[in-house]
């Protein structure tokens, strides 16, 4: 059976561009919540930085993404990267511990059962 179009998720692989950490994080979104506002501000908040930093998101390997339609186009499991301004990569999260205080995630996603 399948499910219902508000209960389909998509989890993408998000980076910073050129940051000293190199590694992808996962996160996961709803099909319905998919828009260029809102892909910004989970991967911002995930990855601890300011949504202001961010001068572009790219699909990897050299798409740049530019309005809803694009990242609505996403597929599970895309690689992302944000591009921040030069000089401007400030991380919060590692100024505190290794693990945010409060993590950004859908709290929808958070009461799925496997």
């Amino acid at each position: 059976m399948e499910e219902p179009e508000q209960d389909i998720r998509e989890t993408l692989a998000v980076r910073i561009q050129n940051s000293k950490e190199n590694d992808f994080i996962e996160i996961e979104l709803h099909r319905q919540e998919l828009s260029y506002q809102n892909l910004l501000h989970v991967s911002c908040c995930e990855l601890g930085i300011h949504p202001e930093q961010v001068e572009k998101i790219r699909k990897l390997p050299n798409t740049l993404l530019r309005k809803d339609k694009d990242i609505q186009r996403l597929q599970d499991f895309q690689e992302i990267e944000l591009l921040v301004k030069s000089g401007k990569c400030e991380h919060t999260r590692h100024t505190t511990s290794p693990l945010m205080e409060r993590p950004c995630y859908n709290s929808k996603a958070a009461t799925l059962t496997y």
